[in-house]
């Protein structure tokens, strides 16, 4: 049994090593995109919106005009923008919760914990933000920022809720089968 818990104590801490270089490289990307002046930081989404919208374009056989996807790529560039904020910190509440969930019990304390790291995280790069020039600091992006976090939390109390459920049913198979 001694051998059993020191497997189990050693994934966990592989687990956790893993999650924080995870959360190490997704803290400098957010760093890096927040240190970008307003010039850098626009061309960079006007560049992806482009891109997506002449993927768009390709895929479904559209055949828009050169205007009309530069209309399309102004449109839809602030929210894929708002998008991209949200994803990264859906992807930030994934990691946070997954490292706090290996150490602490499943319950109100992680999922407050969880959403208050997200949160300060946010508000430091806002925080951050408001000192890069042509940039400033947006209480309403730490809320999406959060609300994304938050997101991404609840993926994985799914995820695990699910997979409980499953390996419930497994075991109660076996029983019945005898094993």
């Amino acid at each position: 049994m001694e051998n059993k818990s020191k497997r189990g104590l050693l994934r966990k801490s592989l687990f956790t090593g893993v999650i924080l270089i995870l959360l190490l490289m997704l803290y400098c990307m957010i760093f890096q995109f927040s240190a970008q002046d307003s010039e850098e930081s626009g061309s960079l989404s006007r560049m992806i919106t482009e891109k997506l919208i002449n993927f768009i374009n390709s895929v479904s056989g559209a055949h828009w005009s050169d205007p009309k996807r530069a209309e399309l790529a102004e449109y839809f560039e602030h929210p894929i923008r708002k998008l991209a904020h949200f994803a990264e910190y859906a992807y930030m509440g994934v990691l946070v919760y997954s490292l706090w969930s290996q150490w602490l019990r499943r319950g109100r304390f992680l999922v407050l914990l969880t959403t208050g790291w997200v949160f300060l995280s946010a508000a430091a790069d806002e925080f951050h933000q408001y000192f890069v020039p042509g940039r400033y600091a947006s209480f309403a992006d730490v809320l999406l920022d959060t609300c994304g976090g938050v997101c991404g939390m609840l993926f994985c109390i799914c995820v695990a809720a699910i997979c409980r459920r499953w390996r419930g049913r497994k075991i109660k198979r076996r029983k019945n089968m005898g094993v």
